[in-house]
């Protein structure tokens, strides 16, 4: 993403603000502090004042109270109540900003991430799995910037100003004037400081998601690294990537250091020039010399006061920025229309099984098409296995059944009726599917068989776990059905996982099974126990299997035999090995490599 600089996006600050709806007494909770704090700011100036002018010297007082003594401790009593005062609605003011902020990326986080995972597969296969982590935890971390460090402090401080320079030219025009000659000098650093920062900002962000974006894919994929040797190469990737990011803040580091002590500079010179200027004033007349000391040290007061928002409020605007900018990332994700159509209302009590292709064509890539113009049917209770080499579409074919992709062309009917006009979910809960690689969550064997649904009893786990032949070997785990298989299944063989997905697949009662290389990642015993749980499984269901061990699909109703996206042959085993096709070719490739090899 380009560094340019950007200006402050209105309408996405709008749009953030829109989600304190439902926390409504909590902002105005916090507008509310933020004038009142302005309005408080100039009092202890003009008590310490008071005290210096009208306690310690009494005569103006004299007639309304006994002592200058007498006046010094109410004075102070006065003094001590407002700072508690201040203190207890200051304190009240950054919890409730925080919280407000916090408040927002919840509600925030849950629509992005509910957004993500309706989003159709397409969207993942052109996004980085680490920029969409990005744009959910950091990005929307920064939402909360806008207000805990953002607009409301900004505003805050802002009124503060106001009120601080009120008071003074009040007090004495002139003074103020004298005061604030070093300030055009800062309001020109705070510039160039703002623009420095902003630049670096973005920097990092950017930096930050090609950190995550690189991370994760690679400890993902370490395996891979390591049984290659490919650390050292990788991390010189690494390195330069993490060089950028500490680069990016070295010249946050770098405006910080030339900006805070310059501000402590102009502070010095106006301190300075107010000193300078009270000492002229009192010179040339002696009633103002009796006030003098009061309205100096008060002054000195509300240049502190007046210096410490202005020292961070270029800041609290990158800040406000930056958390913008991530706002409107955030935002894309929530305005991309290409999520998985829920337009579709039918929901039959039961789903024969029905199935047929008419005319499809399909691309993952604009008119790239990798399915051309495919038809065929299958009876409920039949069993279609899908051959060909690789690439030729196989598995493109189930991605489309349950609506993971759509067709540009042709229609996918069930039962009848066009996939389009099913309820996604009931779809989705009547079409069960085998992967060849087996995705397992980090957590337990019946939290993964499950998917965490809770109408799944464990009993109906134990006989479906049965079935397949897996209990024995579940009982035998440290903590049996409860064993937390880790991340990805980490403890368990390829083979394992792969029974686990049939019982997943098992308790869901699908209408219509896929079973996309079920049995390419397990040994021969174990292929010959699928084998025969796969047999109990099918019957009576519409099943569509692909495999390249072309042994396993002998029993099929029907062989499709795909190249290049098209429709080749299609028959019975028995049908295609005696028109000596395609399929002829693929099974007599196949049985000539295992004869060489035995």
């Amino acid at each position: 993403m380009s560094t340019k600089k950007k200006k402050l996006n209105i309408s996405v600050l709008k749009r953030v603000f829109a989600f304190t709806k439902p926390y409504k007494k909590k902002f105005y909770l916090s507008i509310f502090l933020s004038i009142f704090l302005a309005l408080i700011a100039p009092l202890r100036p003009l008590l310490i004042q008071l005290t210096i002018n009208h306690g310690i010297n009494d005569k103006a007082f004299g007639n309304f109270i006994n002592s200058a003594g007498g006046f010094i401790i109410e004075i102070t009593i006065i003094q001590i109540a407002l700072l508690l005062i201040e203190t207890t609605c200051r304190f009240f003011f950054t919890f409730t900003t925080a919280s407000l902020g916090q408040s927002v990326v919840k509600d925030l986080r849950i629509s992005t991430y509910n957004k993500i995972v309706h989003l159709n597969l397409s969207q993942f296969d052109k996004t980085p799995i680490g920029t969409l982590t990005t744009r959910t935890i950091n990005d929307i971390e920064s939402v909360n910037d806008i207000f805990s460090d953002g607009l409301i402090p900004i505003i805050a401080d802002m009124l503060s100003i106001i009120s601080i320079l009120s008071y003074m030219f009040w007090a004495n025009w002139q003074l103020t004037l004298v005061c604030l000659i070093p300030f055009p000098f800062l309001i020109i650093a705070t510039y160039y400081f703002k623009e420095s920062v902003n630049k670096s900002f973005i920097k990092v962000r950017n930096a930050v998601a090609a950190l995550n974006a690189f991370v994760q894919e690679h400890i993902t994929g370490m395996g891979i690294v390591q049984a290659f040797a490919a650390e050292e190469r990788e991390q010189e990737k690494f390195k330069i990537i993490n060089k950028d990011h500490r680069d990016a803040h070295i010249k946050s580091i770098f405006a910080y250091s030339v900006f805070f002590p310059l501000v402590e500079l102009v502070s010095a010179v106006s301190i300075g020039l107010l000193v300078w200027w009270g000492g002229m004033q009192a010179g040339f007349s002696a009633d103002k010399a009796a006030n003098v000391g009061g309205v100096i040290t008060s002054f000195i007061l509300c240049l502190n006061l007046l210096f410490r928002p202005l020292r961070v409020i270029a800041d609290k605007f990158n800040v406000l920025q930056m958390g913008v900018i991530a706002s409107e990332r955030v935002f894309a994700i929530l305005d991309n229309e290409d999520v998985a159509e829920r337009n579709g209302t039918l929901a039959p009590t039961n789903m024969i099984g029905n199935l047929s292709f008419e005319k499809v064509w399909f691309a993952y890539i604009e008119e790239r098409y990798v399915l051309k113009n495919i038809n065929f049917e299958i009876q409920a209770g039949e069993t279609l296995a899908i051959v060909g080499h690789t690439g030729s579409g196989k598995t493109s074919i189930i991605s489309l059944i349950n609506r993971l992709y759509h067709v540009q062309k042709g229609a996918i009917k069930i039962d009848g009726k066009n996939i389009e006009d099913y309820d996604l979910d009931y779809l989705r809960s009547k079409i069960g599917i085998v992967l060849q690689d087996v995705f397992l969550f980090s957590g337990s064997i019946i939290d993964n068989v499950t998917l965490r649904n809770s109408v799944i009893k464990r009993e109906e786990i134990i006989a479906a776990a049965k079935l397949i032949g897996l209990h024995d070997f579940i009982e035998k785990l440290p903590s049996g059905y409860d064993y937390n298989v880790m991340e990805r299944g980490a403890t368990l063989s390829l083979g394992q996982r792969q029974l686990l997905s049939f019982v997943r697949a098992l308790l869901y009662n699908p209408a219509i099974l896929i079973l996309d290389e079920a049995t390419s990642s397990v040994d021969s015993e174990s292929e010959a126990l699928i084998q025969h749980a796969i047999d109990k499984l099918i019957a009576g269901r519409t099943s569509i299997i692909i495999a390249h061990r072309l042994s396993t699909i002998r029993k099929a109703n029907k062989i499709l035999v795909l190249d290049a996206g098209e429709v080749k042959e299609m028959g019975t085993h028995a049908e295609l090995m005696a028109k000596k096709g395609y399929y002829y070719q693929l099974h007599k490739m196949q049985f000539e490599k295992q004869e060489e090899v035995i």
